[in-house]
């Protein structure tokens, strides 16, 4: 019977400090898509999301950045940063179009559908809409939420339902309404949140605390999977097509792979040289991403040995 091919990933250098957020985009018409890194060297970089090569480096923050994330069509970046500020990108020109200030670090992000205003949060326990089309306030948020109790680690818009979710080390997912800025909801969960995102097509919230991964209905915000691990979990992302996801882990080296709907433990992988801070999905799910203390990122096959990007195949497939 013949062996399985091993996943060879492809190293995606240029950082020099650890690497803790990646985000990829939607397939663009031309068939392309690409992926954004956030990094502790203050320098987010846009990539190529098929072979990981560099396209850009955005050159303006003075900390860490703790989030990037792009708007759905790609023409603008979000960052979020120990700097004390949130700027806005031009990612053709690398210029930046914002910059917004907050009273303390900043460590989420990311753009409503339309791409015409943001949501920030941070070590100051709020969250702050601004308007992109505003100039008139100056910098100055559009709305405030408070409501979090510890730092807000992680914020994303749900486009489709036009709502923002917010968790950090408060152990709660919250729920907000951004015409109001009222909270609707929360899942509660047993520990700090390392991390959340919502799957590629947004029917599931997706978050990690401790040992423990949790799936959400991202429609009824209802608990659809709870999977504990013996490791402690950094981050996980969820095929498109809802057969697998991949996880890492804050304490060791490995890159690991779980069946959905069992959450068997299907594949093991190591090629990273530190702690695996983010891990991402590629919008096709030919291939995922991980990002990780020692400074690279790095892209792995879903189906070893299968022709795609700049893996050659192994002549088996029928690409």
């Amino acid at each position: 019977m013949a062996s399985t091919p091993r996943s060879i990933p492809l190293t995606c250098s240029g950082h020099t400090r650890p690497v803790v957020d990646l985000q990829f985009s939607r397939v663009m018409s031309d068939g392309t898509y690409y992926m954004i890194s956030a990094c502790k060297d203050g320098n987010p970089m846009l990539r190529d999301g098929q072979t990981g090569d560099w396209i850009g480096t955005f050159i303006g923050h003075k900390g860490a950045v703790w989030s990037a994330r792009m708007s759905t069509d790609v023409t603008k970046a979000v960052t979020a940063s120990a700097d004390f500020t949130a700027k806005v990108w031009d990612t053709y020109t690398g210029d930046i179009l914002h910059s917004f200030p907050h009273q303390h670090i900043v460590r989420g992000c990311d753009f409503s559908g339309d791409g015409n205003r943001i949501v920030t949060g941070g070590m100051e326990k709020k969250l702050r809409i601004f308007d992109l089309n505003r100039d008139d306030l100056a910098g100055q948020p559009l709305l405030t939420a408070e409501g979090h109790t510890s730092m807000i680690k992680n914020v994303v818009w749900d486009g489709a339902r036009n709502m923002i979710l917010s968790s950090g080390d408060d152990m709660e997912i919250r729920v907000w309404d951004p015409r109001t800025f009222n909270q609707v909801h929360s899942c509660k969960m047993d520990g700090p949140i390392t991390s959340m995102e919502l799957s590629a097509d947004g029917q599931y919230i997706t978050s990690t605390t401790g040992k423990s991964v949790y799936f959400w209905d991202a429609q009824t915000y209802g608990q659809r999977k709870h999977i504990k691990t013996e490791y402690d979990v950094s981050a996980v992302s969820l095929h498109p097509n809802h057969t697998r996801f991949v996880a890492g882990g804050s304490s060791d080296l490995w890159v690991r792979i779980y069946d959905f709907e069992s959450g068997r433990e299907l594949e093991v992988y190591k090629g990273h040289h530190g702690p695996v801070h983010t891990v991402s999905y590629s919008p096709d799910g030919e291939l995922y991403a991980t990002g990780s203390e020692d400074g690279t990122i790095r892209l792995w096959q879903t189906t070893p040995g299968k022709r795609y990007g700049l893996w050659q195949g192994d002549g088996n497939d029928d690409a």
